[in-house]
């Protein structure tokens, strides 16, 4: 199915998931969509890997988490950040490296203090190799951790190669 890209996430400085300047992070794009799911594009290498040509596990669990909790962004009216309460991921296929990788996440409950999320890391085929759920405590930055926004250079990047249109 087609969707319009609606927006895009920051990124960061050093963020294992998003930050441009970390070298050994997964330097991921975060896109929203009209459907108002999340949707995260990246390319794993080799210094990604558990077993030769295969993205490790806890990466795999790591860009769920941060897809899942990256949803919240697009459905509250306050900035609101998330901090993982219990997350459980499923692995349903090798991953390999070097292939640009799709994770869409959506948000399935939310209340004043929790919220909730589900996502799928998607093969170039379009397979399912992981699903997630993932449970959140909403918190102001400040209680979460001393984030400094110039310093931490977190801003949208624009891109060319920036889509207008997913086919999920």
């Amino acid at each position: 199915m087609l969707h319009k890209v609606t927006g895009k996430q920051p990124n960061s400085r050093m963020c294992l998931v998003c930050g441009l300047k970390n070298p050994f992070g997964l330097h991921t794009a975060f896109y929203e969509l009209d459907n108002k799911e999340i949707l995260a594009v990246f390319k794993p290498r080799e210094e990604h890997q558990s077993y030769p040509g295969r993205l490790h596990g806890g990466i795999i669990s790591t860009i769920l988490d941060e897809t899942i909790g990256r949803a919240i962004m697009m459905h509250s009216e306050d900035e609101a950040w998330g901090v993982t309460v219990d997350l459980q991921v499923r692995f349903k296929k090798p991953v390999p490296l070097g292939e640009e990788l799709r994770v869409v996440g959506r948000i399935t409950k939310d209340s004043r203090r929790f919220f909730e999320g589900t996502g799928e890391l998607l093969l170039e085929d379009g397979t399912v190799a992981a699903e997630c759920h993932g449970k959140y405590l909403k918190a102001p930055i400040e209680k979460i951790a001393d984030f400094d926004v110039d310093h931490q250079e977190w801003r949208v990047i624009e891109s060319p190669d920036d889509p207008e249109e997913i086919d999920l």
